[in-house]
């Protein structure tokens, strides 16, 4: 969906305006071509530049092996980054490693890449941020006092015992002046500026993660820690001075979860025969993809939220609905009450409740 707006207009930028490295959205170009973005824009083999917001938490290791791919493949994407920007380091992801691991069947979901225990240090007062990348120093510091300080306390406050491995990472300032070279690298793949960057042009902001996984819409604590709808995009569009946005509420014609977790109307198997999904791999931490019917009702009534909540903010926000992987069902889609039903009445329906302005409907993998 951003690839195809990315094409309908001039020159835009794609916000990412939540999430981070854990993300893996996929174009496939109608000549083959195929990428999956975690950090960079959906929105770059259209040739927008990606601006990664303060909301976004960036992972320098992940992005330097994303950006080789990209050039392998001949792509060379501009990115910005808001210095207000909090940087997952790998001390991050071996605290979210060791707790998920040790959670054992009571799992939360999460991918492994550190996302939320990033988002818990800077609220517990530790602030590694994109800010910090053109001070080595002080980020020698702030990493020497994650180390030794925030990470073993963090590990007693959530009564988890490490291995003799993962003490030994702890253990040895290695992985300090590691970081600190990665993040040099990193700096210079990068610009560093704030939302200013994208005045004047469109601008698609690109969320992460369905809104059944929002911080404040989800099922606690099998949710990610941000807000995966409307919240950061009318803050970012306040900075912005955009008054009206138009948004597409993007479905699958099945719903999926990948990860621990409730979900509602799940099936064992996938439910059509026509279903591939490359991206979602089977990984440690997530498990394999789950599958569930369409349950419409339960779609508008998240919708109806996420809009309830930034109501009276003094933007204009108009609802629109894209219905992706229509050419995986066997002919009728099936629905959460076991009925199965004509996909247009299904689209129709849903976009009725919503009061869209406009669909999209996408079959096939290209755009």
């Amino acid at each position: 969906v951003v690839d195809r707006l990315a094409r309908d207009l001039r020159d835009p930028w794609v916000v990412r305006f939540n999430g981070g490295a854990q993300a893996g959205h996929t174009v496939t170009l109608p000549d083959g071509r195929r990428y999956v973005f975690s950090h960079f824009g959906a929105g770059t083999p259209a040739g927008a530049p990606t601006f990664l917001s303060r909301f976004f938490v960036a992972n320098p290791y992940l992005f330097l092996r994303e950006a080789d791919e990209l050039r392998t493949a001949g792509v060379a994407p501009r990115v910005v980054l808001d210095p207000l920007s909090p940087l997952t380091t790998p001390y991050e992801v071996l605290v979210n490693r060791a707790v998920e691991e040790a959670r054992g069947a009571r799992r939360h979901g999460s991918c492994g890449v550190g996302f939320g225990e990033t988002l818990e240090r800077e609220e517990n007062g530790l602030s590694i941020t994109a800010s910090l990348l053109d001070g080595p120093d002080t980020l020698r510091s702030r990493l020497e006092l994650l180390r030794t300080n925030h990470v073993p306390r963090r590990l007693v406050a959530l009564g988890v015992t490490i291995d003799v491995e993962t003490q030994a990472d702890l253990a040895d300032s290695s992985l300090v002046e590691e970081f600190i070279e990665t993040a040099r690298h990193f700096r210079r793949q990068i610009e560093l500026c704030g939302a200013e960057a994208c005045a004047d042009r469109p601008v698609i902001f690109e969320g992460a993660q369905g809104l059944l996984l929002d911080q404040a819409l989800g099922t606690f604590p099998h949710v990610t820690r941000s807000y995966t709808g409307l919240p950061n995009v009318i803050a970012l569009a306040a900075d912005l001075g955009i008054d009206d946005i138009e948004v597409f509420y993007t479905m699958r014609s099945y719903v999926t979860r990948h990860g621990a977790g409730p979900l509602a109307h799940e099936v064992g198997a996938p439910p059509y025969a026509g279903i591939v999904d490359r991206t979602n791999r089977p990984n440690p931490f997530q498990g394999t993809l789950r599958f569930a019917l369409a349950d419409p009702v339960a779609s508008v009534d998240v919708i109806s939220a996420d809009r309830a909540r930034v109501s009276g903010c003094g933007i204009d926000v108009t609802p629109s609905l894209a219905v992706t992987c229509l050419d995986q069902l066997d002919d009728l889609l099936l629905c959460a009450d076991g009925q199965a039903c004509d996909p247009e009445e299904f689209v129709d329906g849903i976009a009725g409740s919503i009061g869209a302005q406009r669909i999209l409907l996408s079959q096939g993998p290209t755009a």
